[in-house]
Parts: structure tokens; C-alpha cells; sequence
């Protein structure tokens, strides 16, 4: 499909046409939305004077903690509307459910087909999901609707099983993969531990979701080279929530994932809920644009991370979302030094023999966090366990307490039963 029109327009003529949506949006939930109308209402808010995209500072924020302790009063249409019931990955916290029409469900595929036309995929591609479409799980039928929308080729292998991925590699020669980074690392090391010829596959790019792909320079991460190392592939990092319905992928610049202004409209706040400039990292805030069953406005994603507004070479006009620094309420304070985990996962996937880990952040004797890092590790030596403090010391000026444990436990602990994302980060505090 072509770029859509909206995303090479000009600043100004998307600013016109997101306001107008703006307005749209407020009158609905005014009118539909339980927890809106209280907002409003507590608030002293009248939605007819906010016209702009400036006036949406004079709105309230809208939490992870109003979504989950209020999740019926979010929603905006009757029963009878609801197509699909679907929930958050429960990342932080219990997870939220969220109500679907057929419209949002359309939503939702034009979203995946403009976003699989950033990574430069046509009718002609065959895309391998290494991804659940079950558990109430959103992206796993988002990818399936969006590139059915653009006639690309299919296959629902599902996640993990190695033998299975390959076999089906073989057999039905997909030309591109949808898949968790650390799991292509996986499937490399199964790879050639059987003798399987992944190098020369029909596999030419993949679409990796839930790990960042690169640094804040856009410069390939210690996980995106350990996989292009071996493996010649394209690799296409993307950006998305439950909350949103809505993903940043990146075109073949790998200069951000890209944003599609007709759906969503993003702020990037400080602290205080000030916009920050450029050079800034902020909290993803989000208000949907287009959604019937659950809107949100101002949402607060929990996620830091820079924005870019220059054009893209691609042609695209549209801001650019770079990796995501951390999120806001996994932010370490250790000796003095402000920590993210993925700052913690980059070093780690640098370190030959470490297999898996799990990051554990509790509270100290004295009131301060305190990190243990728990390793999956098969030759565990006194000079191993030196050489990871020293590299942390290196690299981040702090070393954090380490425990080894077999890598099947850790990664027993990393997939639990119910879990749809690997567990790498344990919240103790």
C-alpha cells in the first residue's frame, strides 16, 4: 500500500486535522463515558473550550490506576456493541480489559496495515507469527488482521517450539518473521546445535516486538547485533500497547518507529506534565483518536523515551518515536545512579556464558534499592562472577549483587503459565 497522505503532510495540516478529531473525541466521551463525565465534572471542565492541541494541558492526565480501578466506567458503548474482550499484559499490576467494536477491530487492522508498510512489507511477503493470538492477547490478532489487510501470506505457528519454527520455515519458506528478539537468539542457537542451514532461508526481514532494537544513537543494540551477526536479516523494531491500539514501527532507516497521527495523539511529559522539548525524554501520553468502545485521553504509558519531528528520509513527515528508555515506575535508584533494567538487560546480553537472567529490585535495611541479578549460567566459576561486576563497573559505574541459578529455572520463572511476555524484571519494592 501507499504511505497514507496524512503522515508526508505538512505540521500544520496535521495539527488541523487532529484538532478537529480532538473535538470530536471530547463530545463523545462527554456524552458516553462514566469516567470522563466525572472528570469533567470534579474538574470544572467545559470540553467546548478545548479547541487546540495546546489546550490539552488544561485536561487532567489519565492513569494506569483509573483504568484499573474503574475499567467498567471507561466504557462508552452497550453491551451488545462489544465484538472483542481483550487485556493489557499486566506489566505493572493487575491487567485492565478492554472492550472492542467492530469499528475499533478495523481500527486496529488499518493500524497494522500502515504498520507493516513502514517495514516495507507487500502482498508478495509470507509473515510467520511467533506470536499468541490467544489469551485475550491483542497484537497476535492485530498482526493477523493488518497483514491480511494487505494480502500478504499468513502462518500461525505461535510462540516458542524451535523444531516447529524451522520445520515450518522449510516447508512454507516465509519470507519474514514476527518475533520477540531474544527468541530469534533462540532459534539461532537451535539452529546450530542441529545442524539447521538458517543462514540461507527464505526468511529476509523480521518485525520484533516487546525489546528494543537499538541505542538512544539508533545504532544496533548488543541484542540486534548478537542476532545480525548470524544471521543476515532486516530487522524492524515497533512500539505499541493495549491502551493505544496503535504501533510505531520503523521504515528502512531504523530511525524510529513511526507515528500515524490519524489515530493517536502523543505528548511527552516531564514530571510535572509539561510538554519536554525534542532533546528530552518524557513519558509516552497518548489520547486515541477513532475508538468506539474505550477512548482514553492523556494516558499516561509509563513509558520514557525521545521523540523526533524532522522528516524522515523515507518521505514520512510524521514524529518518530525513539527506544524506549525505561519505564517510569521501574526506574532504579542504586549507589547513587539513576537506572532503567534495559540498561541493565544491553549489558548482560553482552556477557558470553550468562544464558537468562531475571532482574530482582527490592528495599533495602536503610530505605534504598537494592538490585540482585539473577543469572541462568551452566559454568559458574569465582572469576565469571568477577568478570560481570567488573563489566557493570565499566560500563555503569555500579555493580549489583549476582546469584546463579540453572538456566531452566530462570526460565522456568521468566514463562509462567499465564504469562504472554518474558519476565526479566521483579519489582520487589
Amino acid at each position: 500500500m501507499s504511505t497514507p497522505q496524512i503522515e508526508t503532510q505538512s505540521f500544520e495540516e496535521v495539527k488541523e486535522h487532529q484538532e478537529r478529531k480532538l473535538t470530536e473525541l471530547l463530545q463523545y466521551v462527554q456524552n458516553n463515558s462514566k469516567h470522563y463525565k466525572r472528570v469533567f465534572r470534579a474538574n470544572g471542565i467545559d470540553v467546548s473550550q478545548i479547541e487546540s492541541l495546546e489546550d490539552l494541558k488544561k485536561l487532567p492526565t489519565t492513569s494506569k490506576d483509573d483504568l484499573q480501578n474503574n475499567n467498567d466506567d471507561f466504557i462508552c458503548v452497550d453491551r451488545s456493541e462489544i465484538i472483542d474482550y481483550i487485556t493489557t499484559s499486566g506489566t505493572l499490576g493487575d491487567p485492565v480489559i478492554f472492550a472492542m467494536t467492530n469499528n475499533d477491530l478495523d481500527r486496529l487492522a488499518y493500524n497494522e496495515e500502515v504498520s507493516f508498510a513502514c517495514a516495507n512489507t507487500t502482498k508478495d511477503d509470507v509473515y510467520q507469527l511467533m506470536v499468541t493470538l490467544d489469551r485475550r492477547f491483542m497484537a497476535g490478532m492485530a498482526y493477523f488482521s493488518g497483514l491480511r489487510k494487505l494480502g500478504a501470506g499468513i502462518i500461525r505457528v505461535g510462540p516458542g517450539n524451535p523444531k516447529l519454527q524451522f520445520d515450518t520455515i522449510e516447508r512454507i519458506k516465509p519470507t519474514a518473521l514476527v518475533a520477540v528478539p531474544s527468541f530469534l537468539v533462540k532459534l539461532i542457537e537451535y539452529a546450530e546445535k542441529n545442524g539447521i542451514d538458517y543462514k540461507n532461508s527464505s526468511v529476509k526481514k523480521a518485525v520484533c516486538i516487546g525489546e528494543a532494537l537499538r541505542n538512544d544513537d539508533f545504532s544496533p543494540n548488543t541484542l540486534a547485533r548478537k542476532i545480525q551477526d548470524k544471521w543476515d536479516i532486516d530487522l524492524y523494531s515497533t512500539y505499541a500497547s493495549t491502551e493505544m491500539g496503535t504501533a510505531f514501527t520503523e521504515c528502512e532507516e531504523s530511525k524510529g518507529g513511526h507515528h500515524h497521527p490519524e489515530l493517536v495523539i502523543v505528548e511527552f511529559l516531564d514530571e510535572e506534565g509539561n510538554q519536554v522539548a525534542e532533546d528530552d525524554a518524557g513519558e509516552v501520553t497518548i489520547t486515541t483518536l477513532g475508538v468506539e468502545a474505550m477512548p482514553l485521553i492523556r494516558f499516561r504509558t509509563g513509558d520514557i523515551c525521545h521523540h523526533y519531528i524532522e522528516k524522515c528520509s523515507c518521505g514520512r513527515t510524521s514524529m518518530r518515536l525513539g527506544p524506549i528508555v525505561g519505564r517510569k515506575k521501574q526506574m532504579i535508584k542504586y549507589k547513587g545512579t539513576t537506572l532503567y533494567p534495559p540498561a541493565l538487560y544491553d549489558l548482560l546480553n553482552e556477557i558470553d556464558g550468562v544464558e537468562n537472567y531475571i532482574v530482582q529490585v527490592s528495599t533495602n535495611e536503610i530505605g534504598t534499592d537494592d538490585i540482585l541479578i539473577r543469572i541462568g549460567a551452566k559454568n559458574v566459576t569465582d572469576k565469571f562472577e568477577k568478570s560481570i561486576k567488573d563489566h557493570f563497573r565499566a560500563k555503569l559505574r555500579v555493580a549489583p549483587n549476582i546469584q546463579f541459578d540453572a538456566p531452566l529455572q530462570i526460565l522456568k520463572e521468566q514463562f509462567p503459565e499465564m504469562s504472554r511476555k518474558p519476565i526479566t524484571f521483579v519489582d520487589k519494592r
